[in-house]
């Protein structure tokens, strides 16, 4: 949790989602992973193909495994460009106007990705923010 993932990922959601899957965790965010590196790539090739239909499954994939681990804003770019592309299908146009929205994602992606691995790395000291710590002489100090 450090200052450059601040509102990417919303640690709450995702303490409650380490909670509730206990030892699962890390193989369904193993998942996440290899489906929402598929589902980028589905999406960027989709808009390549200007094929507005190719869009809304990949988009709609990664919007619902980004919720899951707190990783809310890339939920929202993925929710924004599967309701647009549903749009689009219905009224039948190519999907031009996603091309910056989608340029975003792999970077958001990736930045996502790297907060969630780096928050499960035993390798990562973790500390409280504002942790309150009794020095030797039993005040209480805090930083």
């Amino acid at each position: 949790m450090t200052n450059e993932t601040d509102g990417l990922i919303d640690w709450a959601a995702f303490g409650e989602t380490r909670t509730l899957l206990g030892t699962g965790f890390m193989r369904v965010l193993g998942y996440f992973r290899e489906d929402g590196t598929k589902s980028v790539a589905a999406i960027e090739e989709a808009i390549r193909l200007k094929d507005s239909a190719k869009l809304v499954i990949p988009a709609h994939t990664l919007k619902g495994e980004a919720w899951q681990f707190g990783g809310h804003r890339l939920a929202l770019l993925a929710e924004e460009i599967e309701v647009a592309a549903r749009h689009y299908v219905e009224i039948r146009i190519d999907p031009s106007e996603l091309v910056e929205k989608v340029v975003r994602l792999r970077p958001l992606f990736e930045a996502t990705l790297l907060a969630l691995e780096s928050e499960t790395s035993p390798l990562v000291e973790r500390r409280p923010v504002a942790a309150v710590q009794r020095n030797v002489l039993g005040g209480m100090r805090y930083g």
